[in-house]
């Protein structure tokens, strides 16, 4: 039998950079998620206070390999 994958999304923020918007996501998602296999960019933006940066967002498409329950 082949192997499945999941995919998820998650949004990470920074006040410095997409970048490390990029990485809060693929390093919380590391800690709880086995197996990932690709972080797959699907859209930047950022947040305004007072017509200006005030935070980057990065949403990321995560895929990983599902684990199939024991019986």
């Amino acid at each position: 039998m082949g192997d499945v994958y999941k995919i998820i999304e998650l949004v990470g923020t920074s006040a410095t950079s997409w970048e490390e918007a990029v990485r809060t996501v693929v390093d919380t998602a590391s800690k709880s998620l086995k197996d990932l296999r690709i972080a797959e960019v699907k859209e930047l933006d950022v947040r305004l206070e007072n017509g200006k940066i005030a935070e980057y967002r990065a949403k990321v498409r995560l895929s990983f390999k599902y684990q199939h329950e024991k019986d």
